[in-house]
């Protein structure tokens, strides 16, 4: 069967609620976010060099867009970093809130990087998130805005490897593209580990158990699934997508996480007002996509 944009959609769909747990995990596991990123990326790594046959792939791949790839790694490195440092600085909720301006990164981002022209919606629907970050600030105690700025480096960080990947993973294996920009990533956070990885550097059994299921299920596996979906969809659409990221992850916090008691309603209204605006723009981009058509 052939690779379907509505199949490129699901698994992306997948892909992301996954990831929803990716914050819950974070959480739990008791290692600086460093060290934390550091064994993600190692056993992601690990498990995928069955699937590739690196001196095969360098020869096919072409050395320029090895290295291409590896420096995405690295920013796919300093994005996980300061993710999981917005959950240690904040908490788990306001980490994945964050992320939901991904698409405001993107609109400008992405234009520039892919060449191709500013859509007004796309600025529009950044604009109108901005209000929502305000009443996210104004909703959580001052010694978390240094979590929120974290957080937000983090999700224009996200913005611009995805943009990369659309413009360079072309005619490429997802499986190969996923091990060479986080087996570079491994390399990148290495130097860094004994001055700035924290006190610990073995995982605990627990760690261990979260680990994997956050390197193998919620990593390996989303990570192919998004690249794959990529093949088919626009990184805006993408990064759009993946801005439900947050719906899953907040609503598993609350449960599982005593999120909850350290947020104050106005978070959740600035919240609320962030989801609303990415979801309008799917309703603006189907609007005009059908204008285009009929044109």
């Amino acid at each position: 069967m052939a690779y379907s944009e509505k199949r490129a959609y699901l698994e992306l769909h997948l892909a992301v609620f996954l990831w929803g747990f990716t914050a819950i995990l974070g959480d739990l596991i008791q290692l600086s976010a460093l060290t934390l990123v550091w064994w993600r990326v190692l056993l992601t790594s690990l498990s995928l060099i069955l699937f590739v046959r690196i001196g095969k792939m360098i020869r096919e791949i072409g050395r320029r867009r090895f290295f291409l790839l590896a420096g995405i790694g690295v920013i796919v490195a300093l994005h996980w970093v300061t993710f999981y440092g917005a959950i240690k600085l904040a908490n788990a909720s306001i980490a994945l809130i964050c992320m939901a301006t991904t698409s405001l990164f993107s609109s400008v981002f992405e234009p520039l990087i892919v060449k191709r022209p500013f859509n007004w919606y796309e600025l529009l629907l950044g604009v109108f998130i901005l209000p929502g970050i305000w009443l996210v600030v104004d909703g959580v105690e001052s010694g978390m805005n240094v979590g929120i700025a974290v957080g937000l480096l983090s999700a224009a960080l996200v913005s611009i490897f995805t943009s990369l990947n659309k413009k360079y993973i072309q005619s490429s294996n997802p499986a190969r593209i996923t091990f060479i920009e986080l087996g570079a990533a491994t390399l990148f956070l290495t130097p860094f580990l004994y001055p700035l990885g924290g006190d610990r550097f073995w995982p605990s059994p627990m760690d261990w158990v979260y680990l994997l299921v956050l390197s193998l299920l919620c990593t390996t596996l989303t990570f192919f699934l998004s690249l794959r979906s990529l093949s088919k969809l626009s990184a805006f659409a993408s990064n759009l997508t993946v801005n439900l990221e947050p719906v899953y992850g907040i609503f598993l916090a609350y449960f599982l996480l005593n999120d909850a008691d350290e947020l104050s309603p106005t978070f959740y209204w600035g919240a609320l007002l962030i989801v609303v605006a990415v979801f309008g723009y799917t309703a603006m981009e189907r609007y005009y996509r059908r204008r285009r058509t009929l044109v």
